[in-house]
């Protein structure tokens, strides 16, 4: 038997699991952390990809909008990158008064005060004008139709603002493909009608389930992406700045230019360091989301799920090591369990689509595709109509798994590793 350790929430916890079932510990393809954070970030702003470097850009710029992720994204350690990315601006001529930061929040609520002196640190908050972004506020800016058919409104800041320079990382996403670059516009800073039509791509348009054109690093032929980059691609005067992590989320790459190209080529050094060939699937997968704020409720946190099924056999059993303090997250993600027993989820999904709702959705198909056991916060009856099952010890849980004779991944932090079976899909 072997000890082993995940993070939970601000904390840690550990597993004793028969180290001759383990098929391998995944942890991502090693990658050093920048020792330089901020010289980095001035060679990727000076040497950008198919743009001109953003100190042109900047100048004469009389309004810039710096769109920064909201603290649902905070282990990119935003407040790292901020301040030095300030000092850039000033140097190039920009003044404190031409710059607002506008945190994208997508339909999360704004943080408070504190939350936003954490998110751009003291020293930027008391120089720098610092904004939520409503989705539901009344003066958002309509920049046109997609493609896709979805009308894109988006914060009226950033649409009136001479420079909008985007600030996200670049990870696996279930729905997108890719998180990061055109999602700081959409969802992060447009209206709620927007978000809603560009995610209810997430369903199958015949039945119910979801969409199987998107998922994990699918790009191509991805609708719910494809209409993203199509809304990103109106909103004039942007420039990319793309933040990768390490396995140990640690900030191993700036890639910053073309709002389009840069992202595309953040995705490849995502797809590089996280994704982890392994000999066949296993019987079972043992992971945590990373901690807090990766973990910090089912919205956020099951996206580990997404990651790491790929390395699970049908029917096979998932760990997920998830404190979930704010619970479900979206406060009504719960609230579609009525939906889901009485059978009506469908119908109000189509007619009524919500980002929670569909992840709910999500988590519930994934309950149904593996055995989920959860170590959590969470209170068992809380989830048990979900078909996911809760556990507040880890060897009550281990023991209700049964993992005797089966083989395992380990895997400690699932956020940022996908195993990759190759063809074996059915070993």
């Amino acid at each position: 038997m072997r000890k082993f350790t995940f993070r939970y929430g601000s904390g840690e916890v550990t597993a004793e699991l028969d180290e001759s079932r383990i098929l391998g510990v995944l942890r991502g393809n090693e990658t050093p952390a920048l020792a330089d954070i901020p010289g980095a970030l001035e060679k990727a702003l000076e040497n950008p990809v198919d743009s001109r470097p953003l100190r042109e850009l900047a100048a004469g710029a009389r309004r810039i909008a710096l769109v920064v992720s909201d603290m649902s994204r905070f282990w990119m350690r935003q407040d790292r990158v901020v301040p030095p990315l300030l000092d850039c601006l000033r140097r190039w001529g920009a003044k404190d008064e031409d710059i607002t930061i506008l945190i994208a929040c997508g339909t999360h609520a704004g943080g408070d005060e504190r939350e936003l002196r954490t998110l751009v640190t003291d020293a930027v908050y008391d120089r720098v004008r610092v904004v939520n972004h409503d989705c539901r506020a009344g003066d958002l800016a309509f920049l046109g139709t997609t493609p896709h058919g979805t009308p894109v409104y988006v914060n009226r800041i950033a649409a009136e603002a001479d420079l909008v320079i985007c600030l996200g990382a670049c990870v696996h996403h279930v729905m997108a493909g890719f998180g990061g670059g055109r999602k700081s516009i959409l969802p992060g800073i447009s209206g709620l009608e927007t978000i809603r039509h560009n995610h209810a791509f997430a369903l199958d348009p015949e039945t119910l389930r979801s969409n199987p054109r998107i998922g994990n690093g699918k790009l191509a032929d991805n609708p719910l992406n494809e209409d993203m980059c199509e809304a990103a691609a109106m909103m004039p005067n942007l420039f990319m700045i793309n933040l990768v992590m390490n396995a140990e989320m640690e900030l191993a790459a700036i890639i910053a230019g073309d709002r389009h190209t840069s992202w595309e080529a953040a995705c490849r050094e995502a797809d590089r360091i996280f994704r982890v060939p392994v000999p066949r699937k296993a019987d079972a997968v043992i992971t945590s989301c990373g901690g807090y704020p990766k973990d910090m409720s089912l919205y956020q946190g099951t996206k580990t799920i997404d990651n790491v099924e790929s390395g699970l056999k049908p029917g096979g059993t998932l760990i997920l090591i998830i404190e979930a303090r704010d619970g479900g997250g979206a406060p009504e993600y719960f609230d579609w369990i009525r939906d889901w027993t009485a059978g009506t989820i469908e119908k109000r999904l189509r007619e009524h689509f919500t980002v929670p709702g569909y992840i709910f959705f999500l988590n519930c198909e994934q309950a149904q595709r593996y055995r989920i056991f959860l170590l959590t916060r969470l209170k068992p009856e809380t989830v048990a109509p979900m078909g996911l099952r809760a556990f507040s010890d880890m060897d009550e849980l281990l023991k209700a798994a049964g993992l005797e004779g089966k083989s395992l991944y380990v895997i400690p932090n699932g956020s940022t590793v996908i195993p990759d079976p190759g063809e074996d899909e059915h070993a």
